[in-house]
């Protein structure tokens, strides 16, 4: 606890004055009152993270939590245990979806082994491993309630060095077989929402494997008797490591005000464990896109945020975060650059006339 009690102490409200001001800006623009949307309150948000009307991205960086989950034993993916190591490597390699956005977008990635059921001889890989996995929640809890506190402070040093470092807007994503069904898990648990809804197919399972997941979870549910009210307890009966790590991550980007995106279904898990922790967490997180796991419209509402886009996505990796990145900075230059009426000549009349439209 010695990281995570005074991170969830530090975590403070927007800076009030710094969003009204934002706002007041934002409608003075060459534009209908609310004409650009969400770009909009982005814009006006992020000040209210930073303190500042004027802002502009330096560094970005996406978070990626890789860890693999003992529940794989009940056949809920179809894919095997050894591809979360696999695919880990190849973020190393530059090859992956989320690699070739995060180029485009401009991001550099930060890769974390927390839960690797392998060992890794990459210096690109930063080591961080909890354990080789964690236990089977079909039968057992996760991990420890002591080892997913230390999953969470993993998050929450990864992003005070990257805060240290320059990093000025964070993502989130994720690797580790088996993590779409303790992230429903951990919705299910958190919400009281019934696994026949929330779980989803994963990366593609029959009807049939579909029927077994939802009973796995059902049965994580009942033998573990994860206790809603304390979001630790939820993580180490029936989260994953990943998910441990990715809630430090969020923590801690709220300590230190900087905003931070989420990716998909896995990612939102952690959001809503780390906002269940503090409720001011929640202002400095920005949903990128909405997950085509069916559970995803759920986790959005338990967080009470909207994501920016919809492509039918389901990749994981922290894949949205680069759109996002790019959707924000597009907000941020709308603040910067976009002219006012004044600065435009455009006469009171007219004015008075398109903002009464």
């Amino acid at each position: 606890m010695k990281l995570l009690k005074p991170t969830l102490d530090n975590i403070k409200p927007l800076d009030k004055d710094a969003v009204e001001m934002a706002w007041k800006h934002i409608d003075n623009l060459t534009k209908p009152i609310g004409s650009l949307g969400m770009l909009e309150e982005i814009g006006a948000r992020f000040a209210g993270i930073t303190g500042k009307l004027h802002n502009k991205v330096k560094k970005k960086n996406i978070v990626i939590m890789a860890a693999d989950n003992g529940v794989v034993e009940e056949g809920v993916s179809c894919a095997p245990k050894f591809i979360t190591k696999v695919v880990t490597e190849n973020f190393t390699r530059g090859i992956t979806g989320v690699c070739v956005l995060a180029k485009q977008a401009g991001a550099d990635l930060t890769i974390v082994d927390i839960g690797v059921d392998d060992d890794f001889n990459n210096p690109k890989i930063l080591n961080k491993k909890i354990a080789y996995g964690t236990k089977n929640i079909a039968k057992e809890a996760a991990m420890s309630y002591e080892d997913a506190i230390r999953a969470v402070e993993v998050g929450i040093e990864v992003v005070d060095k990257l805060v240290m470092d320059g990093v000025d807007l964070l993502g989130t994503g994720e690797m580790g077989i088996g993590n779409t069904t303790t992230s429903a898990a951990v919705l299910c648990a958190l919400s009281g929402l019934s696994p026949d809804i929330v779980v989803g197919k994963g990366a593609g399972l029959t009807d049939e494997q579909h029927k077994n997941k939802i009973n796995v979870v059902k049965k994580a549910l009942e033998i573990n008797k994860p206790n809603r009210n304390d979001p630790i307890d939820v993580i180490s009966k029936v989260g994953g490591f990943d998910i441990a790590g990715l809630t430090g991550c969020f923590l801690a980007a709220a300590k230190n005000r900087v905003p931070i995106v989420i990716d998909g279904f896995i990612s939102s898990a952690a959001a809503l464990c780390a906002v269940r922790l503090n409720p001011l967490v929640r202002d400095y997180i920005f949903p990128s896109h909405l997950s085509a796991e069916p559970g995803a419209v759920y986790m959005m509402k338990e967080l009470g945020l909207e994501p920016m886009i919809n492509l039918k996505m389901r990749l994981g990796e922290g894949s949205g975060c680069p759109l996002a990145f790019m959707i924000i900075e597009a907000a941020l230059a709308i603040v910067n650059e976009m002219g006012t009426f004044e600065e435009a000549n455009i006469v009171n009349d007219f004015l008075i006339d398109i903002r009464e439209k």
